[in-house]
């Protein structure tokens, strides 16, 4: 008898060629799916960053390489290519003290610490006021006060010296902090104004219900809540005065003169003194790189304060 054998079941295991041959089911796609836009994100994180730090050294590179120049001998800092590999020194550092560099620093931040405090406590209130008023009736107020920023200062140079002959303030610390005061006054008004455009109207209709008044509003509710503004306008104004020349090198001689004067005497009839100059323009750049260093924050914040959300 011949014996019969069994049916192959249709369940029957596959075969290691039917595993080779396998279809993806829908699982294994959507994981194959989803490993591309993670590593495109890591990606593009990382070529974030690259660029970010690339246009950092960009822009950090002048100020590095006049670090260096100001740490090479005078005839190495004027080599045509430059003198790469140098024994760093810091005699042009002591060269600039010898020559009284820290008077014309001290003139420096007395001007530039004073017309920014004086900017400050009449920008406030000014923008305060502005930011109250109806805009159609005050444009041309807002723009004349931007506009006033925009006037070449050849043009007000002359009648200003001679005011400040006719007075006696000629070479006066006083008498240049008051020239910055003014000249930044615009610019700190326009943004004060618009960081006091973005408050809450409801909190200081609040106050207002409670029966507060303009000092205590101003002291307790608007000051702290715009200070990252005022401290980035604070800054920005800062650095406008601390750089300032025009103003410094007509109205100062060397009692009041402030460093950017003090830069120029490195350009000499006899050549420029290249190594000593970046010494020298280091310890200038260095309390306005520690003052945005230390304020990154609050100009970050203040910068952004009044845009638009």
């Amino acid at each position: 008898m011949t014996k019969l054998l069994p049916a192959s079941s249709s369940h029957e295991a596959p075969t290691s060629g039917d595993e080779a041959t396998r279809v993806p089911t829908a699982d294994t796609a959507a994981r194959h799916r989803g490993r591309w836009p993670l590593l495109w994100s890591r990606l593009g994180r990382a070529g974030i960053g690259l660029l970010g730090w690339t246009i950092a050294f960009v822009l950090f590179f002048p100020v590095l390489w006049m670090f260096l120049s100001g740490l090479k001998q005078e005839a190495q800092a004027s080599t045509d290519p430059p003198t790469f590999l140098f024994t760093p020194t810091l005699d042009q550092f002591e060269a600039i003290f010898d020559r009284d560099f820290a008077p014309y620093l001290l003139n420096s931040l007395m001007a530039s610490v004073g017309s920014t405090f004086l900017v400050i406590v009449l920008a406030t209130p000014a923008a305060y006021a502005l930011s109250l008023a109806p805009v159609p009736k005050w444009r041309d107020s807002l723009f004349f006060f931007i506009s006033t920023r925009m006037m070449p200062m050849v043009a007000i140079i002359l009648p200003l010296y001679v005011i400040a002959n006719d007075i006696g303030v000629l070479d006066n610390i006083t008498m240049l902090s008051l020239v910055y005061t003014v000249m930044n006054l615009p610019i700190a008004v326009w943004m004060i104004r618009s960081f006091l455009l973005e408050l809450p109207k409801g909190v200081l209709e609040a106050a207002k219900v409670d029966g507060a008044t303009f000092g205590v509003e101003l002291r307790r509710i608007i000051l702290p809540m715009i200070a990252p503004g005022l401290a980035a306008t604070a800054l920005i104004c800062f650095i406008f005065a601390w750089n300032e020349f025009f103003f410094a090198v007509s109205l100062t001689s060397t009692r009041a003169a402030t460093v950017p004067v003090f830069l120029t005497g490195f350009v000499t009839s006899e050549g420029l003194f290249l190594a000593r100059l970046s010494a020298a323009a280091t310890m200038a750049a260095l309390p306005v790189i520690l003052a945005g260093w230390i304020a990154q924050k609050w100009l970050v914040r203040g910068l952004t304060l009044g845009a638009v959300k």
